[in-house]
Formats: structure tokens, sequence, C-alpha cells
């Protein structure tokens, strides 16, 4: 795989869809993304966010979810 296709969901564009390959965080932030069903092997589009304030949002299987930059840079996506 190359590293030029991967992305954390924070850099990626409106509108960019992906494929989660691994959520970058400690434990506790694994686990409340994937209580959202936020996954690695999960495909996700961004919905929209600003890039430098303002929550992300983005949508895994037509569900909308809204989450912190902070949290969105530990996402690791590649771009498909």
């Amino acid at each position: 795989m190359s590293q030029n296709n991967l992305l954390s969901l924070r850099h990626m564009t409106v509108g960019q869809e992906g494929e989660i390959v691994k959520i970058a965080g400690g434990r506790f932030m694994k686990e409340r993304l994937a209580a959202r069903g936020v996954r690695p092997g999960k495909k996700l589009k961004k919905v929209s966010g600003a890039m430098m304030r303002g929550p992300i949002v983005f949508e895994i299987e037509k569900i909308q979810i809204a989450i912190g930059q902070i949290m969105a840079r530990h996402i690791i996506v590649k771009i498909i």
C-alpha cells in the first residue's frame, strides 16, 4: 500500500471517500470511535469540516458522525 493515498480524516477534502486503515489513538479513543461504528475496514465519506476549527462531519453506512479535529487526525484513511 502506497503512503501517497493515505490521509488523516482531518486532511481529507469534503466529498472525498476512503476506507479506514488505522485508528492511531489510545485505547479510550479507539473504544469511543468503535462504539460509533468507526473501525478499520469501514468506508467513509467526508461531509463537512473546516481545516482549522469546528467539528469534522463524515458518513459511514448512511449515518453522519461529527467529531473534533484532534480525534479526526487519528483516523487514517486510504483514499478510494
